[in-house]
């Protein structure tokens, strides 16, 4: 990771209009940010100095050619030289105006289909990682925090940046999403008893400003813990390895979906931005029906 102390003036304009007006999540800042240091580095080495403004705005297809084969030669694969190109795009254009930004052809990447978990294994890897936890506390807060994840489609990120505010909890929770985007789900019974129980087991205090889901030692818990836990629980129970916490999300909109859940509908559960962000779960849902029938069809 670049040293704060040594990055690029322009690549600390990029991060800051990311955070500040963009209103874009840590991660994407730090991943974009970290894109233009990169694209600076190589820059300032292929043509002996740093690139301001202008020398930025006279960039070449050939340019950004070179740029991504250096990346290849990293072992790129296509997904991440996809991301990486749209990154320094979206740095150039920040830094000289769209129209300056070199016409380049990405490589191709072929649009995965999320893969969901069903009920049954939704249910036993919030189990097993409760039961593997080290406090019963903590195995009351991840049951709980998983069910959530399950039960209304949250990010992971949206559980995490939830606090005390949410308390006492009614029959719907509001949730900031990407982009600061505010959103009503419902909360299920077995959801909202889950949390609860939690809420009275934690040895911390849960103000209105402070982190609802905590860490063993008191501060926010880092989704980083959990991706750990469901990763060892997934182990133990013979699961997928694309069994994550963001799998669960997968999951409550591909179950509702199959229930007739409406498109729209789902939509706003999932706060998308687009209806095509959404539309790929009818392709989940055709392709768990085709597994059905190529299992259960005589004639299969």
């Amino acid at each position: 990771m670049t040293d704060p102390a040594l990055a690029h003036p322009l690549a600390i304009e990029w991060r800051r209009h990311l955070a500040r007006d963009r209103r874009r999540s840590e991660h994407t800042v730090r991943a974009y940010g970290a894109a233009a240091e990169r694209l600076l580095a190589f820059l300032a080495e292929h043509h002996g100095a740093y690139p301001d403004r202008a020398a930025l705005a006279r960039l070449t297809p050939a340019d950004l050619r070179a740029f991504l084969a250096r990346r290849r030669m990293q072992w790129l694969g296509n997904v991440s030289a996809a991301r990486e190109l749209s990154a320094v795009r979206g740095f150039l254009a920040f830094v000289s105006g769209a129209e300056a930004v070199p016409r380049l052809a990405g490589p191709r990447v072929k649009k995965g289909v999320p893969r969901p978990i069903s009920p049954q294994e939704a249910v036993a890897l919030a189990e097993d990682v409760a039961e593997s936890a080290a406090e019963p506390w903590i195995g009351t807060r991840d049951w709980a925090l998983l069910l959530l994840l399950y039960g209304a489609g949250l990010r992971i990120g949206e559980a995490m940046a939830l606090t005390g505010a949410a308390l006492p909890l009614g029959e719907t929770l509001v949730v900031i999403g990407k982009r600061a985007k505010t959103r009503i789900v419902p909360l299920l019974p077995q959801v909202r008893e889950g949390i609860e129980a939690y809420v009275a087991q934690c040895p911390w205090p849960i103000g209105r400003d402070t982190a609802l889901f905590r860490g063993a030692k008191g501060g926010p818990l880092a989704p980083a813990v959990v991706r750990r836990a469901v990763q060892a629980a997934r182990g133990r129970l013979g699961l997928s390895e694309r069994t994550t916490p963001h799998a669960l999300r997968h999951s409550f909109a591909t179950h509702l979906l199959g229930r007739g859940a409406d498109l729209r509908a789902l939509q706003e559960l999932l706060g998308h931005a687009s209806l095509s962000s959404t539309q790929v779960y009818t392709a989940v849902d055709a392709a768990h029906l085709l597994d059905v029938y190529r299992n259960a069809h005589p004639r299969a």
